[in-house]
């Protein structure tokens, strides 16, 4: 059974997304390790695709980079098998469905039980499409994570209602809206995600200063911060480990408070 409901179950959590092999794998195992011992509850690890339409262009350039580095699928799954010797939260990865075509599905997931992956978020993979690896995730224990964004609409309720592990809720898949207009969309699209499962969601945030990610952990079970880490890395190098570390202390301290003025408005509630 997937541990990933493991990550929810201290209040609020921080979820955390590293590129691995950008710089190197031995970088991103140091990154990773600092975010653990830091306050990180689940890790997202990219698995680089050399062409990553569904992210912006900080992740885009890790991925390439990582390629660049001789990074490979094999390699990834060697790297978290390593990993694992002393890294013991949930840690899911993020890729793209061609990837795991050309693996190959079943040896892909198979892999994933092996070395101790808990989910899978394939970005790409719309959710009329999910039966093509749902029952080998079932099969072999990893949760297919779903994403719902703030256009999703009247598909939110059928995305929710058969989603597993955590809902991925994607904060800037909203065009061009303020940040208030936002939160405002966030508080809608979490009442109908509320209305239909009780699985818990994170938000993905990428609003830059850290105090914003207290105010959407008013309204979710936990946030997800990516770009701001990937940044650091690209920026610094092996030596943004500690950099990780710090920011990840404050994230998880920032979204654990009862600060009453960083509480979204829920209008669930």
């Amino acid at each position: 059974m997937s541990k990933i409901k493991n990550a929810f179950n201290h209040g609020k959590a921080a979820v955390t997304f590293l590129t691995c092999g950008d710089p190197t794998l031995d970088v991103t195992a140091e990154a990773i390790r600092a975010a653990a011992a830091n306050g990180a509850d689940l890790i997202e690890l990219g698995i680089p695709f050399s062409d990553p339409t569904a992210e912006g262009p900080v992740i885009q350039e890790a991925s390439l980079r990582a390629l660049k580095n001789g990074v490979t699928t094999d390699r990834v799954f060697d790297f978290v098998r390593e990993l694992r010797a002393d890294v013991t939260i949930p840690m899911v990865f993020v890729t793209y469905a061609n990837v795991v075509y050309s693996y190959g599905a079943e040896r892909f997931l198979s892999a994933c039980h092996d070395i101790g992956i808990d989910g899978l978020i394939l970005p790409d993979l719309p959710y009329e499409e999910k039966d093509e690896f749902l029952p080998l995730c079932h099969q072999y224990d990893v949760d297919l994570i779903s994403t719902i964004t703030l256009t999703s609409a009247g598909r939110i309720p059928m995305i929710a209602k058969e989603a597993e592990g955590f809902l991925y809720v994607l904060a800037n898949g909203g065009g061009t809206r303020t940040v208030e207009e936002t939160y405002e969309a966030l508080s809608r699209t979490m009442q109908t995600i509320r209305e239909t499962t009780s699985l818990p969601c994170a938000i993905d945030y990428d609003f830059g200063a850290v105090r914003h990610a207290g105010r959407l952990a008013g309204c979710a079970d936990g946030v997800i911060v990516a770009d701001e880490l990937v940044k650091l890395l690209a920026e610094q190098g092996s030596s943004a480990v500690g950099a990780i570390g710090d920011y990840v202390h404050t994230l998880k301290e920032e979204i654990t408070s009862e600060k009453p003025y960083v509480k979204i408005r829920c209008l669930a509630d």
